[in-house]
């Protein structure tokens, strides 16, 4: 075991002698209610339309809705909604993009010059980059944040978990095995950093043929039920296989998509 170096920014470890890090200040000009990490545990398995999906089933709820994409390096989430044009900035500070329903987004995509441009960086200046979106940019009278995190436990993660003041996350994974085991490696994370997980999403879940109306498990039978009651999550959602979700995020039209069982799980973050 090595030896403490007694350096809690960069560690995740829950030892005796942890002191509480300090969350970073938000923007005075800001007003955020509940902040909700949505991660997962590798990449691929549709952590961003999980993100995009609970924002937009929130914001029809109700209330006011933002994303901050801390997916510095894989920013997604602006193509989903349509947004293309550059941030704002004035002596306030940032000024988030705003979609055509009224949801706020930040992200490293809107401030690039180029929106293929490669973020090539390294963990510590993409880490202050997630802390910027928090104490430089102006979200106005925000009831519900969703931060849509890297996969993975490293730095980005540990630094979103430790700088701001995380209310709950939500876990996205697929049915396969392997990837089973790696969610656990999520949901531990959150135990560590005292964060309870809100619900698991498992994506890709199945696949019902247009032809025959069957039903397949493409990526094999679900285990997920497994992983929620092993530690003790009791919300879990399934979503199928569907065209029309990779068609309305590359249209920009995510925020036309009809409800699916994620309505269930913006409902009880609301009420949580």
């Amino acid at each position: 075991m090595s030896e403490c170096s007694h350096d809690c920014s960069s560690c995740g470890e829950n030892c005796a002698s942890r002191t509480e890090p300090m969350k970073e200040k938000l923007n005075d000009y800001s007003r955020v209610g509940k902040v909700i990490g949505v991660v997962s545990g590798k990449g691929g398995v549709g952590k961003s339309l999980v993100t995009s999906l609970l924002s937009v089933y929130t914001n029809r709820l109700g209330y006011n809705t933002a994303i901050l994409d801390a997916d510095i390096t894989g920013p997604s989430i602006p193509n989903a909604f349509g947004l293309h044009e550059r941030a704002m900035g004035t002596e306030m500070g940032m000024l988030p993009a705003v979609t055509k329903t009224g949801i706020q987004v930040m992200s490293l995509n809107l401030l690039l010059e180029s929106e293929t441009a490669p973020v090539v960086w390294r963990g510590p200046v993409i880490a202050g980059v997630v802390k910027q979106f928090w104490t430089d940019v102006v979200w106005n009278d925000v009831d519900f944040m969703y931060v849509d995190m890297p996969p993975g436990t490293g730095d980005v993660p540990l630094t979103v978990f430790q700088s701001l003041p995380i209310d709950g996350i939500v876990v996205v994974t697929s049915p396969q095995e392997l990837v089973g085991m790696i969610v656990e490696k999520a949901v531990n994370m959150a135990s560590l950093m005292n964060v309870p997980v809100l619900g698991i999403v498992e994506n890709f879940s199945t696949f019902k043929c247009p032809d025959c109306g069957k039903v397949h498990s493409i990526f094999g039978e679900s285990r997920i039920d497994e992983v929620a009651k092993r530690h003790g999550i009791e919300t879990v959602c399934r979503l199928p296989i569907d065209p029309t979700f990779a068609a309305s995020a590359d249209a920009g039209t995510i925020e036309l998509s009809e409800e699916t069982e994620l309505v269930n799980l913006a409902k009880k973050i609301i009420n949580n």
